[in-house]
């Protein structure tokens, strides 16, 4: 199926709450009106309870409880609470998938975004677009799999969704793989230029003449989060790392080996994005 035809199946889309489309626009909006959002995010009992369950997790760190969208607002900034309630809307935007185990798919991608919001502290990026694109840098597979399921599901009996193979079998197989679908479905959500085009080359960040230091953190993050989930050891750790990456984004390789602390410990807390 060509990459157009795909986007035309209302199926492979997700349903997102309107409230997390106004929060994408709102990124290109300078004078967006913050408890406009506030009052919107409040009206969403579901996004407002796991907003609030987050916001109290471990992950934040926050020294009395949250009670309120607004005290979340108050308390850890508008950006990162955008990027909670972006990355709850998101999770959420499918039931279920035919062939696809979605609670193992998101631990995997939130195990990428914790990776790429440390890899961003450790570089001086962008944290928060860093983690939302690093949940959201395989969503491409989850279109696919919505709608094209016979050809996803024979392709997962060759190699599974986490398979570092992956990404060249989807290109052998359709001309395309999960990662320009899910550029193309941050381009037409509106995403800034910077989600789609760093999930655009995340596979490959050295390909191109000018280097995209988002992409070149998610590769890593994303490097790291199949490694953790196809229970690589240390050594073959050691032997798959793309050291090139990191040299390009000034990160001594040894450093993401020693220093990088364990995904759980990263994402500590963040479970509450999975439902």
């Amino acid at each position: 199926m060509q990459l157009d035809a795909l986007f035309k199946q209302s199926q492979a889309l997700p349903a997102v709450p309107k409230i997390v489309h106004e929060l994408i626009e709102s990124f290109n909006n300078e004078d967006v009106s913050i408890d406009d959002i506030v009052r919107k995010i409040t009206t969403d009992p579901v996004l407002s309870a796991r907003l609030l369950r987050l916001s109290n997790s471990a992950y934040y760190h926050v020294s009395r409880r949250i009670g309120t969208v607004h005290e979340a607002v108050a308390i850890l900034g508008f950006v990162t609470v955008r990027t909670l309630v972006i990355s709850s809307g998101l999770t959420g935007g499918y039931k279920s998938m035919p062939g696809m185990d979605l609670n193992k798919f998101w631990r995997y991608s939130l195990h990428a975004a914790g990776a790429a919001r440390w890899l961003a502290k450790t570089t001086n990026q962008n944290v928060d677009l860093c983690f939302t694109v690093g949940l959201m840098h395989a969503i491409g597979q989850l279109v696919m799999h919505a709608g094209m399921p016979e050809q996803m599901l024979h392709l997962d009996k060759l190699a599974g969704p986490l398979d570092p193979r992956r990404l060249d079998m989807e290109r052998t197989s359709f001309g395309y793989s999960f990662a320009q679908v899910g550029a193309e479905l941050a381009r037409q959500w509106k995403f800034p230029l910077a989600f789609s085009e760093a999930i655009q080359s995340f596979p490959d960040p050295l390909a191109h003449s000018a280097f995209d230091p988002v992409a070149g953190v998610l590769n890593l993050a994303a490097w790291r989060a199949r490694a953790e989930h196809n229970g690589l050891t240390p050594e073959e750790l050691q032997a798959t790392l793309p050291a090139a990456v990191c040299v390009k984004l000034g990160l001594d390789p040894e450093t993401l080996m020693d220093e990088m602390p364990p995904l759980t410990e990263l994402c500590e807390g963040m479970e509450a994005l999975l439902g």
